[in-house]
């Protein structure tokens, strides 16, 4: 794993435990990549303290609050999440990218530095935890790439509207992820058709296209209710479909 993960490592293994077991919102946690940029971090946890755990990545000019109602309606349904301001982003979702902010917005394809450093966090909580990465527009690209990189420590590929959006080629990458992937897009032929490529790359044995048919929008904004009221719950139906056989939860 490149990344280093925060500033102390004494300080996260003292504060993992807390961030799981003792509140919905915990505070907001700042993880260290490999070449030194402070990344902000929002974790929420599930009633069960090993539940799967999947990271959430935002679009262009977006920030972790991309995910607020998302990551409680996964906390729901039994997934702690860990959502990250990257570098490449903005104000959209009414606040400000911390991250971006301090480091300066970078490219799509340096923010896979970001990535690396949720994913190593992840990795140190518990070596043994079931983790997803679930990525929204360029990141639903870099997940395909962070995945072939480490492979071992992924157990599901989430990408909502994939595309050839980086300097390396998201197909070249999916052709090296043989975890679980589910892809989804908006109702846009062409969407549909980068996201069928990319996911048609991959050796792996469980591989599902999501195409809406109530309602679809660019990115993880399709599982909002304010940004998708028609097609929502239809799209969070194939998601957790999709999730059950994946990335099950203990008990089911």
């Amino acid at each position: 794993m490149t990344a280093s993960i925060i500033t102390r490592r004494a300080t996260l293994a003292a504060a993992s435990t807390w961030i799981f077991s003792t509140a919905a919102h915990a505070e907001p946690l700042i993880l260290q990549t490999s070449d030194g940029v402070r990344v902000t971090a929002f974790p929420t946890m599930a009633a069960d303290p090993a539940a799967p755990l999947i990271l959430l990545f935002h679009m262009a000019g977006s920030n972790a609050a991309e995910y607020a109602p998302i990551a409680q309606r996964l906390a729901r349904e039994g997934y702690a999440s860990l959502a990250i301001d990257q570098r490449s982003g903005g104000r959209l979702f009414g606040r400000d990218n911390e991250t971006a902010r301090h480091a300066g917005s970078q490219s799509f394809d340096a923010a896979l530095l970001d990535l690396e450093a949720a994913l190593a966090w992840a990795v140190m909580q518990q070596p043994r935890r079931r983790i997803a990465v679930l990525g929204s527009s360029y990141s639903a690209a870099l997940v395909f790439v962070l995945a072939a990189r480490h492979a071992p420590d992924i157990a599901a590929v989430l990408a909502f509207s994939p595309g050839e959006f980086l300097n390396t080629s998201v197909k070249g990458a999916s052709a090296h992820v043989t975890a679980p992937v589910f892809v989804t897009s908006a109702q846009d032929s062409g969407e549909e058709r980068e996201a069928a490529a990319i996911l048609g790359a991959s050796p792996a044995v469980l591989r599902v296209q999501y195409r809406p048919v109530a309602g679809g929008v660019h990115g993880a904004s399709t599982l909002r209710s304010d940004a998708n009221p028609g097609g929502v719950e239809a799209n969070w139906q194939a998601l957790l479909g999709f999730l059950t056989k994946a990335l099950p939860r203990s008990g089911t």
